[in-house]
């Protein structure tokens, strides 16, 4: 079909006149100069013919959030959904009831341009008709389309322009890397371990050969059983001990199953006794939990060519000193991995995980899944290649859980309008000012943060904050950052507040020594008091430029980039199996090459800015309300059963379900009383980059735990403290384990260092010879591994689900932009907290 030449051209703006439109069509370059015709309607109209509109595309149109799923240009879709419905039947999810109340503040006025050319021979009716819409709030936006959507510009919001040369920099070492970690799992196997039963007889001793050579002089010998730590050396006098003996073959005879007659004759002890504690009582041993003991011998090289060239056999040798036969599950590791090499492997690792985040290389989901197998493939180029049950047992399903949950709740409560409602009362609130309206938001985050987990605060408050800095025009990203730290900060007040919290809180032994609930709470409430203040004069010091806390870029500018950023990923979470996807799709592929090129025309013309926000209090109710006051109500009755069970999880006694359970039985309560039948478009919302970020961080932390980072950071923390005389060992154990926690918490993922360093506080509590009290080693762990999650952006998870919710509403902070607010938030933190603790436990002894 010929190219018509007649066109109409719709333009959505708040005045144009014949002249003006007359203008706007020669830049189009139509010759002859057109007639114009103006009239003024309120139309209903689409890119998209009715002919088009299938109902496989209109499930899909449903599925876009409604900000979306109402623009003028999908209006075809909405015609057809209301023609085969009837327009109050089958509502659309997320529909603002009060709309068409007839307020006038909703209406907008649309101008027609219909352009004939007199020496036309298109026939009537086939003339095309382009839309070009904008927001009321950008002000006077006249923008045109006609034809120009062959070639599809885009614009990446966020993401820096690189040259070609770093592309290809980047793509050639990322597939180097690929190369490596897939060549390492290609080429090993999984590593599986026998595991074989064995039991030490009383008074006697208990030999056992091992049945193939290792690989090198080093062996490892592992046993799950009622074992104690080292740390119980100096409480207990019961051992197991374990010995490697070299067991020379016959000359004549290679056979091993009569090497006892030849014990006296053949046997040499090569390496020394390794001494692990045990109960002393068969009663002790009945009620002691299952734990693995480690331990790798080194026989040497020449012992290793005499095994090896078949002249003599490896023996392991146990005795124990126990009135009874204790039992034991024994496995043989021939090729144990050097820990020393794989200390080095793994900050590599981390080090290229920082430096694809910091530098925004690649999105931090890819740079951590690609982190993570990276950390694979050592492990596996190490002979350590995990098994793929060990790599799932390694993902902490609860926080996932708890995520998932928490982002199934908010989706829907975002229907009910309550988060532009509160946003209005807070503004209400604080009279419209800046200052205390932040101060308000992080005041009511941090007490939030003190009694759910802080994960779930910044879950329900990261829209909030956002929609607020929306009506007010302030950039959203700073606020954000002041709430998560504050976040963090409450978080850190109570037992149930921050992950790190519950592992320290949850610990028997620390539970056997006083540290319940309450004392967990008065002890941190006095150092959470004054870091509270001490953070706020540091942010109001960071923001003491109000235009800080404003757009760098006129408003209507910033607007359209916004709005480009939220077209792009409603586009993109189509895909294009299907003609019906792909309708949808290159709709909304048009509306983001419209917006480019009136965010272009912008950059290049210059921009009016808006006038800013002037409107009346009243104003703001009637343009913020409730949408839906019955789905209101179902969501409260489904956050109180959730905030109640989370205040009960403290109590083990009076319900069993873990946060990630009571999380995940709140969604499927809200989802059962909403009666929703477009699920997709609930599922569709879920931060699900989030969520595999965080499952690709579980597993690189456990793959560096594997390769022995973190014990590695413990043992010079414990070195260190050992080093130091008698009188200044509590000092220096509260000022390593606060600083050392608090800095490694801000690189790693604190839930696994905070295992770690609790295993350090006990084990330095009980031992006789340092004679420290665990209680001010328990506060100094707290507040480390709590506050030093507020130095970067992955440290703590907090701050990675609010940039993920931030990114969701087309906000987007980088790892720098972060680390400049929280790195220095963090230290003066720590500072203050090392006040406290010197002057509370060192010169008072308040434990």
């Amino acid at each position: 079909m010929s190219k018509p030449r007649g066109k109409n051209v719709v333009f959505k703006i708040l005045k144009l006149n014949e002249e003006e439109a007359a203008d706007e069509l020669d830049r189009l370059n139509q010759p002859p100069r057109p007639s114009v015709t103006v009239q003024t309607f309120r139309p209903n109209y689409s890119i998209i013919s009715l002919s088009q509109v299938t109902e496989a595309s209109l499930e899909i149109w449903r599925t876009l959030p409604a900000a979306i799923r109402q623009d003028p240009s999908l209006a075809s879709f909405r015609q057809e959904h209301e023609r085969l419905h009837g327009p109050d039947e089958d509502p659309l999810p997320n529909e603002d009831v009060s709309a068409d109340d007839g307020d006038d503040s909703h209406s907008k006025e649309f101008i027609t341009i219909k352009v004939t050319n007199p020496d036309s021979s298109v026939e009537d009716g086939k003339t095309t008709t382009v839309v070009a819409e904008q927001s009321e709030k950008n002000g006077q936006n006249m923008t045109t389309d006609g034809e120009g959507d062959d070639g599809h510009e885009t614009t990446m919001g966020g993401h820096h322009e690189h040259g070609k040369l770093f592309g290809y920099i980047k793509i050639g070492t990322l597939l180097v890397v690929w190369l490596i970690f897939t060549g390492f799992l290609m080429s090993k196997h999984e590593k599986e371990l026998t595991p074989r039963q064995l039991s030490v007889p009383e008074g006697a001793y208990r030999t056992y050969i091992l049945p193939e050579p290792s690989l090198g002089p080093r062996i490892g010998i592992n046993f799950k059983g009622a074992f104690l730590s080292d740390q119980h050396h100096n409480n207990t006098s019961t051992y197991m001990s374990v010995i490697l003996q070299l067991l020379y073959l016959p000359s004549n005879n290679s056979n091993t199953s009569f090497l006892s007659e030849y014990d006296a004759k053949y046997t040499e002890n090569i390496t020394n006794v390794w001494l692990v504690p045990i109960p002393s009582s068969l009663d002790a041993i009945d009620q002691m939990d299952e734990m693995t003991r480690k331990h790798v011998f080194d026989i040497g090289p020449i012992n290793h060519q005499k095994v090896t060239s078949g002249k003599a056999v490896v023996r392991m040798r146990l005795t124990t000193n126990l009135e009874a036969d204790f039992p034991t599950k024994f496995t043989y590791d021939p090729t144990p991995m050097d820990t020393e090499t794989g200390v080095i492997y793994a900050a590599i690792v981390l080090l290229g995980l920082y430096v694809l985040i910091i530098w925004e290389i690649v999105h931090r989901t890819f740079a951590a899944i690609i982190a993570s197998t990276l950390a694979i493939g050592v492990l596996a180029a190490m002979n350590e290649r995990p098994s793929m049950p060990k790599l799932i047992s390694w993902i902490d399903v609860e926080t996932l859980l708890l995520l998932f949950g928490m982002m199934i709740l908010v989706a829907i409560l975002s229907e009910t309008g309550i988060f532009d409602y509160l946003a209005v009362y807070a503004y209400q609130v604080t009279n419209g000012k800046v200052w205390p309206l932040i101060n308000c938001l992080c005041v009511f985050t941090a007490v939030m943060s003190s009694f759910l987990d802080n994960v779930t605060t910044v879950l329900l408050m990261t829209p909030v904050t956002i929609r607020l800095c929306e009506v007010m025009e302030l950039n959203p990203v700073p606020v954000l950052m002041s709430m998560v730290i504050y976040s963090n900060v409450g978080g850190t007040l109570t037992p149930v507040g921050d992950p790190p919290n519950v592992i320290i809180a949850s610990n028997s032994h620390i539970a056997k020594n006083g540290v319940n609930f309450a004392t967990f709470t008065l002890h941190m409430a006095i150092p959470i008091f004054f870091v509270m203040i001490t953070t706020y004069f540091q942010l109001r010091m960071k923001f003491k430029n109000i235009n800080d806390l404003r757009f760098s870029e006129p408003q209507d500018v910033q607007e359209i980039r916004h709005e480009i950023a939220v077209w792009q990923r409603a586009a993109a979470s189509l895909s294009s199996y299907s003609k019906d996807e792909d309708l949808v799709r290159e709709t909304l592929l048009k509306k983001v090459n419209r917006l480019s090129r009136s965010l272009k025309k912008k950059l290049v013309t210059g921009s009016v800015p808006a006038e800013s926000y002037k409107a009346t209090l009243e104003e703001m109710k009637r343009k913020y309300p409730i949408r839906s006051k019955t789905l209101l109500v179902k969501s409260a009755i489904t956050l109180a059963f959730v905030i109640t069970f989370f205040f009960l999880h403290s109590a083990p006694d009076i319900q069993k379900l873990s946060l990630g359970w009571t999380a995940l039985l709140g969604a499927l309560l809200l989802l059962i009383l909403a009666d929703r039948e477009d699920i997709e478009s609930v599922i569709s919302r879920v931060e699900w980059s989030t969520l595999l970020f965080f499952a690709a961080l579980f597993i690189l932390m456990e793959a560096l735990s594997e390769l022995g980072l973190i014990d590695w950071i413990g043992k010079q923390t414990e070195n260190v403290i050992l080093s130091v005389s008698e009188e200044s060992r509590l000092a220096v154990a509260i000022l390593i384990i606060l600083w050392v926690s608090a800095f490694a918490s801000a690189f790693v993922d604190n839930i696994p260092l905070t295992t770690m360093m609790v295993k350090i506080a006990i084990g330095l509590a009980e031992n006789e010879a340092l004679d420290l009290p665990l209680q001010p080693l328990v506060w100094a762990l707290a507040l480390g591994a709590c506050l030093g999650g507020n130095g970067t952006l992955i440290g703590a998870s907090a701050n990675v689900v609010c940039a993920g919710v931030a990114e969701q509403h087309g906000y987007r902070f980088t790892f720098i932009e972060y680390f400049k607010v929280g790195f220095p938030v963090m230290v003066g933190s720590v500072i203050v907290s090392t006040i406290y603790l010197m002057f509370a436990h060192v010169v008072f002894t308040w434990h």
